[in-house]
């Protein structure tokens, strides 16, 4: 299954308190529970302004309803090709 990034603009996402995270949290996973198990949430990190979020999901438009029906932005949406690390600079040995 796909695997997403998702940009969302949320002006002083970073000075969110512990609370205001978690009740955001709970939406979103009362949401994703209603929408079954095809689209899942693996996790997300806070800055400044924005919240960028993986995900797990058949297509981008589950996203897109997602962040409809929770009210959340969705400013950018990007489906992950590849992933690379240090690792990928090591050369095999045959």
């Amino acid at each position: 299954m796909p695997k997403y990034i998702i940009e969302r603009e949320i002006p002083n996402a970073g000075q969110l308190t512990a609370v205001e995270l978690q009740q955001i949290s709970q939406k979103s996973c009362c949401i994703l529970n209603d929408m079954g198990p095809q689209i899942q949430w693996v996790e997300s990190y806070v800055t400044d302004d924005k919240i960028y979020c993986i995900y797990i999901a058949p297509d981008k438009q589950s996203i897109k309803t997602h962040a409809e029906r929770g009210e959340f932005p969705a400013n950018s949406i990007a489906e992950v090709k590849t992933m690379i690390n240090p690792t990928t600079a090591e050369h095999s040995r045959g």
